[in-house]
């Protein structure tokens, strides 16, 4: 598992949002529906529409915080922070083959328990300045190389642009996350394009 995991932005029109994430879906490895305005029946709306999309680009769909959510539009995982369940609890929801990951911040040890519960992947963040986390916790370079005995993939978010992406990859990152970086670009295909070919 490796390359693009896009995130999508905060949009107030549904109709709008499936239009801008079909644009840059084509290069997505992954797609994380993360929406933390809206309410839980324009998050379902919405989280069927996305599904429906991503089936027809063979892209999973991974809902962030949200285990019921994630069930409820039979979505390929959950992404969890360490707030928001346990993964094992989310596993047994969600069942053997859904993709369950965790994010780790800017702690080892955080991402080695995460491993030992049966998450698929780990992310670390904010690797750089983030504008939709601009008080993100800060992962250092280091986290990469010290969680790659772990054996599964790791995601690096925050800042991630067509600019700095290669420097991600550099430091050991499987998979980068970026959402502004695609979907605030003035050309957001081309910048995913970008994002996505530099890990070939």
């Amino acid at each position: 598992m490796t390359g693009l995991y896009l995130i999508t932005p905060e949009e107030t029109d549904s109709a709008r949002l499936v239009e801008r994430v079909r644009a840059v879906l084509p290069f997505a490895a992954l797609l994380q529906y993360r929406d933390k305005q809206s309410d839980a029946r324009t998050q379902l709306e919405r989280a069927r529409a996305l599904k429906a999309l991503c089936d027809e680009f063979a892209v999973p769909l991974i809902i962030n915080d949200d285990v019921a959510l994630a069930e409820a539009v039979s979505a390929s995982g959950v992404h969890l922070g360490e707030d928001d369940g346990a993964i094992a609890d989310a596993r047994v929801r969600l069942g053997d083959n859904a993709i369950i990951g965790a994010s780790c911040y800017d702690d080892i040890d955080l991402a080695r328990a995460a491993v030992a519960q049966g998450a698929d992947y780990i992310a670390f963040g904010a690797l750089f300045p983030s504008p939709t986390k601009p008080h993100a916790r800060r992962a250092t370079p280091e986290l990469f190389a010290q969680a790659a005995v772990l054996g599964v993939p790791r995601v690096a978010i925050g800042g991630i642009t067509p600019d700095n992406v290669h420097a991600a990859i550099a430091v050991g990152a499987d998979l980068a996350s970026v959402i502004s970086g695609v979907f605030d670009a003035p050309d957001p295909a081309t910048a995913a394009r970008i994002c996505a070919a530099a890990f070939d």
